[in-house]
C-alpha cells in the first residue's frame, strides 16, 4: 500500500514537472531569446535557428538595445548553448521610456537597433532638459543684463541722444584731447617697461629653485590684492611734501605727485604683474632641449633667448601686454589720489568721465565713456585673435 502511495506521489510530480516545463517553453517562445530542451526548438516561432547543433535566439528587429546582452555559454543534456541573458519580463519604466527614444534600424533579417553617432545623437539630451536648468539659465542671463548689457547701452543711447553731430563734437575739447594724450602716454609707459620687467622676472622665477620663490611669487601679487586708492596713497606718502623721499625732489625740483611722473608710476605698480604671470606657466610648461641644443651649438644667452626661448612664449607676452594695456588705459582709483584730478593738466581719460559727470555735463562724460568702451572692445578683440592664433598653432 505504502509503495503504491509513493509511485502515484511520484507519477503526480513528474507530470506537475512536464506540464511546468510546457509552460516555461510557450512563455519561452512568446518573448524569451533562451531555449533550453529539443521540444522548446520544435515548437518556436520561425525567428530562431540552429546553428552547429547550438540553438540561438536570432535578435529581432523590435528588440530595443536594453534588452541586449551578451552572450553567454551553458550545458544543458550534455551539450553546450550560446544563448544570451534572460531579461526580466516587468521592465523598468526608464527602460521603457529608452525603447522610445532609440531610433531603429533596419537591413537584413537580423536588423537591430541603430549604433554609432546617430544612437548618440538620439540619446543626447538637451542643454536645458528640466525647468530648473531654464530659471538658472534666465537668471544668468538677467544677472548679465542687469550689471553690463543693459548699463552699457544706456551709455551708447545717451551719447548719441542728440544725434553723432554733438558726440563728435565733445570728442574735439581741449580737455577731452588732453585726458586722452595722458592716458595714452601712461599706457605707452607701462606696457614696455613691465613687459621688459615681467620677462626678467618669468625667466628667474619658473628657472630658479631658490628658497625665497614662493615669497617672491606671492610679493608679484601684491598689487592684484591692494587696493588702488591705497596705492595711490603709498606713493603720495613716499613721494609727497612730507613724504620720504621729499628732499631729494625738492633739491632737484622733481614734481612727482600732482604731475605724469606720479600718474606713470602708480600705471606701472598697478600694471606689473600681468606678463609675469603669462609668461611663467608658459616657462614651465617649455621643452629646454631647444636651448641646451643651442647652448651646444655655441649660441649665447642672448641667442639662445632671442631665437629659441622668445618665439615660444611669444603668446603668453602679447597676452600680458594685452592686459597690461587695458589696465592701464582703465586705472582710476591710484592715478585719482596722485594725480590731483586737475582738469586739462593731469586727468586721464577716466578721471574726465568723472569731472564732467559732476558737473552736470552729461553728454561730454558718455561721449569719453564711449571711446573707453570701444578701447576695451579693441582690447577683447585682440585677446581673442591671440587665443586662436595659439589655439591653431597648437593643434
Amino acid at each position: 500500500m505504502m509503495t503504491k502511495t509513493m509511485m502515484r506521489t511520484s507519477t503526480h510530480s513528474a507530470a506537475a514537472s512536464r506540464a511546468a516545463a510546457r509552460s516555461i517553453t510557450r512563455n519561452t517562445c512568446a518573448g524569451l531569446p533562451t531555449l533550453h530542451t529539443a521540444r522548446a526548438r520544435r515548437t518556436c516561432s520561425p525567428t530562431q535557428a540552429r546553428l552547429g547543433g547550438a540553438t540561438r535566439t536570432v535578435a529581432s528587429t523590435s528588440k530595443p538595445a536594453s534588452l541586449q546582452t551578451k552572450p553567454t555559454a551553458f550545458l544543458s543534456g550534455g551539450r553546450s548553448f550560446s544563448t544570451k541573458q534572460q531579461p526580466s519580463l516587468r521592465q523598468s519604466s526608464s527602460t521603457r521610456r529608452q525603447r522610445h527614444m532609440t531610433p531603429k534600424a533596419g537591413g537584413g533579417a537580423g536588423g537591430g537597433v541603430g549604433t554609432g553617432a546617430g544612437k548618440q545623437r538620439a540619446l543626447r539630451s538637451p542643454d536645458v532638459d528640466s525647468p530648473w536648468k531654464a530659471m538658472l539659465v534666465i537668471g544668468a542671463f538677467g544677472y548679465m543684463s542687469a550689471v553690463l548689457f543693459i548699463p552699457l547701452l544706456n551709455v551708447f543711447s545717451q551719447a548719441f541722444a542728440n544725434g553723432p553731430g554733438p558726440f563728435v563734437e565733445n570728442l574735439t575739447y581741449e580737455d577731452f584731447l588732453h585726458a586722452m594724450k595722458m592716458t595714452f602716454i601712461c599706457a605707452g609707459i607701462a606696457v614696455p617697461v613691465n613687459t621688459a620687467f615681467g620677462l626678467v622676472a618669468a625667466l628667474w622665477l619658473a628657472r630658479t629653485e631658490s628658497k625665497f620663490k614662493p615669497f617672491l611669487l606671492s610679493a608679484l601679487d601684491v598689487p592684484f590684492s591692494i587696493s588702488p586708492v591705497v596705492t595711490g596713497l603709498m606713493l603720495v606718502l613716499l613721494y609727497g611734501r612730507n613724504g620720504w623721499f621729499a628732499p631729494i625732489l625738492a633739491a632737484t625740483d622733481f614734481k612727482v605727485v600732482f604731475a605724469l611722473p606720479g600718474i606713470a608710476l602708480a600705471t606701472l605698480f598697478v600694471t606689473m604683474p600681468f606678463v609675469a604671470r603669462e609668461v611663467i606657466p608658459v616657462l614651465e610648461e617649455m621643452d629646454r632641449s631647444q636651448e641646451e641644443a643651442a647652448r651646444a651649438m655655441g649660441a649665447n644667452e642672448f641667442e639662445v633667448f632671442w631665437s629659441v626661448t622668445l618665439p615660444n612664449i611669444r603668446f603668453g607676452v602679447m597676452y600680458g601686454m594685452v592686459l597690461t594695456n587695458a589696465r592701464a588705459m582703465g586705472e582710476f582709483g591710484a592715478v585719482s589720489v596722485i594725480s590731483g584730478n586737475i582738469l586739462g593738466k593731469t586727468q586721464t581719460m577716466t578721471q574726465y568721465v568723472e569731472s564732467m559727470y559732476k558737473e552736470y555735463n552729461s553728454e561730454s562724460a558718455f561721449s569719453a565713456a564711449v571711446v573707453l568702451s570701444l578701447l576695451a572692445f579693441l582690447t577683447l578683440f585682440l585677446k581673442e585673435w591671440l587665443e586662436r592664433i595659439a589655439e591653431s598653432e597648437d593643434r
